[in-house]
């Protein structure tokens, strides 16, 4: 069973900065796409990045687009997800997820394309 464990979340203030980090307990990390999703209150979970397996694609939402950046570092089985230019919309839990390998053009999008989730962590922006 594949584990993910997000850490970095907290209160910052509109125009700040956070990082989140994902650690995931898969020996072949390497071969999973990893992505973030969002959910804020009475709002479906959105996805905000996705990194593909192969680590020549990562997908952003446009409402992130130019402040998120995500990165894998396949050596240490992490995700990051660099948050700057901080909105109050921003406000919402942040999940990480993992998709595990079908096929060398897999881009999974969807909540039901990934197969393991993380607990969350939640992130405030205040105005």
């Amino acid at each position: 069973q594949v584990q993910l464990i997000e850490s970095g979340g907290g209160l910052v203030q509109a125009g700040g900065s956070l990082r989140l980090s994902c650690v995931v307990s898969e020996r072949t990390f390497n071969t999973y796409t990893v992505g973030w999703f969002r959910q804020a209150p009475g709002k479906e979970r959105e996805l905000v990045a996705a990194a593909k397996w192969s680590g020549d694609r990562i997908n952003y939402a446009d409402s992130v687009k130019g402040r998120f950046t995500m990165s894998r570092d396949n050596a240490e089985n992490t995700v990051y997800l660099q948050m700057n230019s901080l909105k109050p919309e921003d406000t919402a839990v942040y999940y990480c997820a993992a998709a595990r390998y079908r096929s060398a053009y897999y881009e999974p999008e969807t909540m039901s394309d990934f197969d393991s989730w993380g607990q969350g962590t939640q992130v405030t922006v205040s105005s």
